[in-house]
């Protein structure tokens, strides 16, 4: 695939979710991520859940095509050597809580003298200003405090404690996922914008910003007309027929969003009145009358199985699909034509399957040229790139500056997928 974005040196200080998914979009277009790690255990996702073998699959699924240098961030000698890889960088990532990176000697100040041209992408909890600003923030936390768990959860009439006021997470930390997105596409940006003199040297965004503009519609409805919009389960909330919907056997989702998809749906399905219907002739009167409507194509799909509708109604030209579980989905065709699942092997020979990035260029899919490093694998690489002696690695290490891979570890049919 072609990378864009090569010759580009992240210096990649984040941890966790949102800034290692950022630096993986980055990674993928090409740009060189050296991951600068803390001594004391490395990124906080290598100690998280899942695990396989010791690994944390948390911290694999979002740290493919990345370097891993460990150090003692607060030693004089760790600072010297992140203030070089600074210096010689294009862009610094970070998601610490407000301060943390000047609390390191890294004030914007230091930054701007170490390299004036330095882009600095940041993602914060809520924002660089207001009474929340030094506040830290977890994905869960802004779900709620954004309004996003107000409308994800089971609609009106769906069982017991399904009322008002009922809220549930998504079901991924899809505000974490999306912030890294929005700082990735900050910081590209930021690089092109040196094409026509507008090139700003610190891109940020936070998770209650990136959340509430997850809203959509559904923000605009309670801006414009100061209504609190509620769960509508797996309905969509103001288009009918669009949902989950019982067959003869399992659920399958439809969405039928045009009137003429809605002619030919009830023509599919063998009920050619309801075209005519009183209840259900405009798109505003099915979605007033949502439950009359589940009711009458309910009983129409309940003549044949999930397997026989789906590619009736596909091929009619209605978006309709099954209901997968992840393992499930990860297995489909669809799946296997995209290329979407590539195999790789850790550093210390163990394998590892991995999600490719979601972006192609010129028909070429992302494609996973390393594995997620194992903690300080590329520390004494790198810095006998930058004029360090083993010696000097060596006493740095001794001394409890800097951690790196025993070579031991790395199984020798791997190493020549080191970038």
């Amino acid at each position: 695939m072609l990378k864009p974005l090569r010759g580009i040196t992240v210096i990649d200080l984040s941890r966790a979710l949102a800034g290692p998914y950022c630096t993986a979009l980055l990674a993928d277009m090409g740009a060189r991520i050296i991951k600068v790690e803390s001594v004391n255990g490395g990124d906080t996702a290598r100690q998280w859940p899942p695990f396989q073998d010791g690994h944390s699959l948390y911290f694999d699924s979002v740290n493919r095509n990345k370097a891993s240098v460990c150090l003692d961030f607060y030693s004089v000698e760790g600072r010297e050597i992140l203030s070089g890889l600074i210096a010689d960088a294009d862009v610094l990532v970070e998601n610490f809580k407000p301060g943390t990176l000047e609390k390191m000697g890294f004030t914007a100040a230091r930054l701007e003298e170490l390299n004036p041209g330095l882009v600095v992408g940041s993602v914060t909890g809520f924002g660089n200003t207001g009474p929340l600003k030094d506040d830290a923030g977890l994905d869960q936390v802004i779900q709620g405090m954004s309004g996003l768990m107000s409308v994800t959860g089971p609609g009106p009439g769906s069982g017991p404690g399904s009322g008002p006021g009922e809220a549930y997470r998504v079901g991924i930390p899809i505000v974490d996922i999306t912030s890294g997105m929005v700082c990735a596409f900050g910081i590209v940006s930021a690089l092109l914008g040196s094409r026509n003199g507008e090139r700003p040297g610190r891109v940020s965004t936070s998770l209650l910003e990136t959340a509430l503009n997850l809203s959509a519609f559904q923000g605009q409805k309670a801006l414009s007309l100061g209504e609190a919009p509620t769960p509508q389960g797996n309905n969509h909330p103001v288009i009918a027929p669009y949902g989950m919907f019982a067959t003869a056997t399992e659920s399958i989702n439809i969405a039928v969003g045009s009137d003429k998809q809605w002619r030919a749906f009830c023509g599919l399905l063998g009920m050619p009145t309801a075209v005519e219907d009183p209840r259900f002739v405009t798109g505003a009167d099915r979605s007033a009358n949502r439950d009359q409507l589940t009711e009458l194509i309910e009983a129409a799909l309940s003549a044949k199985p999930a397997a026989e509708w789906v590619p009736l109604i596909s091929a009619a030209g209605i978006p309709c699909g099954p209901i997968y579980n992840y393992i499930q989905a990860l297995a489909s065709d669809q799946v296997a034509a995209l290329g979407l699942v590539q195999h790789s092997r850790r550093r210390d020979g163990s394998e590892l399957p991995l999600l490719r990035g979601p972006l192609s260029l010129d028909g070429e899919a992302s494609e996973i040229l390393a594995p997620p490093p194992l903690l300080g694998e590329h520390t004494a690489q790198i810095l006998m790139e930058r004029g360090m002696t083993h010696d000097d690695v060596t006493r740095l290490e001794r001394e409890g500056r800097l951690v790196c891979v025993p070579a031991s570890v790395l199984v020798p049919e791997t190493l020549g997928a080191q970038r």
